[in-house]
């Protein structure tokens, strides 16, 4: 990983590789098998070598080897030829930097990032689960906090209870996209939450994590498609900025996500000049860009950027 390049595909595509850590079971160095993390939308293999020297890590038909170093919890990997590339397990989450760039924390299948925020409309309701507490609110009554336990685990979701003082809540989530009922807003969670028996239904997670860790490719702008053999691109990194390829030149800015908008702000480009038709695209894509106030994921799993007006730029993950 020594001398990583600048240019953000070859970086995009270092993130991809570079992948996440293991389970619990596999961090005390039981099974030892191959497991599979998700940083986002970036979905990683990995395998811990039997003398526990080093972990290979594979996306796709990519590989990438780095070695174990001390820590004081769970289990770090650092590549040998870069400190700051590196990844940090501990329990069901790992935590993933690049040459100081960082990826959404990895999660086994299943696992929820914490705190897990969670809420559903008509009647609202909110919950907030995290370490050893669930805090659930709802319309007109005082707030509960109890501590839960985790009575079903597996790949597609989890289910917390929780009782005390008369009351006996159930919090399940499925890993399903979920939208809300109120906003449209998407959510990587759909979630049941039941207090003594009744049950609601909602959404729960960060929509952060259905944008970043992948590399969006471009493939239609304005219901106007784009010029065979372009590429228009965006990656959504961390501390809320954003970067690609806009046609011609490479484009970077800001992006905020609230709970009911997303907007890009602060866009600039390089200056290199393309062919007349090329420089169009690139005007109207970065144009239409600014535009864009809210964001959905298609029922192929393509990303959706709709102005106010409904007009799109639909993306789909990279291949490369």
């Amino acid at each position: 990983m020594k001398g990583i390049a600048a240019s953000l595909p070859a970086l995009l595509s270092i993130l991809l590789i570079a992948g996440c850590a293991s389970t619990e079971n596999q961090r005390r160095g039981e099974g030892l098998a191959v497991n599979t993390m998700t940083c986002g939308q970036a979905d990683i293999g990995l395998d811990y070598h039997e003398d526990r020297s080093g972990l290979t890590i594979t996306f796709g038909s990519d590989k990438m080897v780095l070695k174990q170093k001390e820590s004081a919890s769970g289990a770090r990997f650092v590549d040998p030829d870069n400190d700051d590339t590196q990844f940090w397990n501990k329990g069901d989450t790992a935590t993933l930097t690049i040459d100081g760039q960082a990826l959404p924390l990895c999660l086994v299948p299943g696992a929820v990032e914490k705190p897990f925020i969670a809420r559903g409309n008509e009647p609202f309701w909110r919950a907030v689960l995290e370490p050893g507490q669930l805090v659930v609110e709802q319309m007109g009554k005082e707030p509960l906090a109890l501590r839960y336990e985790v009575v079903e685990s597996g790949a597609t979701g989890r289910t917390f209870e929780a009782d005390g003082d008369g009351v006996r809540v159930s919090l399940k989530t499925a890993s399903q996209l979920c939208r809300d009922s109120m906003t449209d807003m998407p959510y990587p969670q759909q979630v049941r939450l039941a207090i003594n028996g009744e049950e609601l239904h909602g959404c729960g997670g960060n929509p952060e994590r259905l944008l970043r860790g992948t590399e969006w490719v471009v493939e239609d702008i304005g219901g106007r498609g784009i010029i065979d053999s372009s590429r228009v691109t965006l990656n959504f990194l961390a501390e809320q900025r954003v970067a690609g390829r806009a046609s011609c030149n490479q484009f970077s800015g800001g992006w905020t996500l609230t709970g009911e908008e997303l907007g890009f702000t602060r866009m600039a480009s390089t200056r290199k000049a393309c062919a007349p038709a090329l420089m169009n695209q690139e005007d109207r894509f970065l144009s239409l860009l600014g535009e864009v106030r809210r964001f959905d994921i298609g029922r192929h799993g393509e990303l959706l950027l709709v102005t106010e007006d409904g007009r799109q730029i639909r993306a789909f993950q990279s291949t490369d």
